[in-house]
């Protein structure tokens, strides 16, 4: 890791992912993907959580298939893993701890940018209901053009449409997924959440167990002057 090229510099744009990152919405998907499988019969295998996570809802209602060798389930699994997530995250949405705070210290200094692989309504549904939707100028998801994480298109997206070029643009990742896709588009990268192995954790500048570290907080809060300044 290089945490200097995070510590001593103040990025064009910032993009944070969601779920994660920004909104505490691991266990509910966690809890979504175990519920849809034990409606058909089965129990995931060990390693599913950490297999899946991070991934766009159709590539993990296909894996959840797949577990159950049952691939012609495909479609109908990824509906009810959707169904149970809406349910699970309209009754208990929560910001990661210190989410909030970097939000809004950042927002003083750089457009921000949200790019998730969760469907724009759950994104904006929460972040909404936690207060944060209208510090983002931009909330950006796969579609028909832009493809899932771990491939760039929502990190290139986003930062396109900040007027930032990609390496002048940082990424804010708790997943292997997304941190790949971020490192693919070319962005220095905090990585946030429990230590995720050394595999992992080249890939980024920086990592912190929690956005409220006092080092990316302190960070954010000295950028502020030298923006005001220049």
């Amino acid at each position: 890791m290089t945490a200097h090229r995070i510590l001593s510099w103040t990025p064009a744009a910032i993009v944070f992912d969601c779920d994660g990152t920004l909104m505490d919405t691991e266990s509910h998907w966690q809890d979504a993907r175990i519920r849809a499988l034990r409606e058909y019969g089965f129990t995931p295998a060990p390693g599913f959580a950490e297999r899946s996570r991070g991934l766009h809802y159709t590539e993990c209602g296909r894996l959840m298939a797949e577990e159950a060798d049952r691939p012609e389930l495909d479609a109908e699994m990824t509906g009810r893993l959707l169904a149970h997530f809406l349910a699970l995250v309209t009754d208990d949405p929560v910001t990661m701890p210190g989410a909030r705070e970097l939000v809004e210290e950042v927002a003083k200094f750089a457009p921000l940018a949200v790019a998730s692989n969760c469907p724009r309504e759950v994104v904006e549904a929460g972040l909404d209901t936690a207060g944060l939707l209208t510090r983002f100028d931009h909330i950006v998801v796969p579609d028909d053009d832009i493809r899932p994480k771990p491939h760039p298109d929502v990190y290139l997206t986003a930062a396109r449409l900040c007027g930032a070029e990609p390496a002048d643009t940082l990424a804010i990742e708790d997943s292997r997924c997304g941190i790949l896709a971020a490192e693919q588009a070319g962005m220095r990268i905090i990585g946030v959440g429990p230590w995720p192995g050394e595999e992992t954790a080249v890939l980024v500048d920086l990592w912190v167990r929690s956005l409220e570290e006092q080092e990316v907080r302190g960070w954010a809060g000295a950028r502020v002057p030298v923006q005001r300044s220049g």
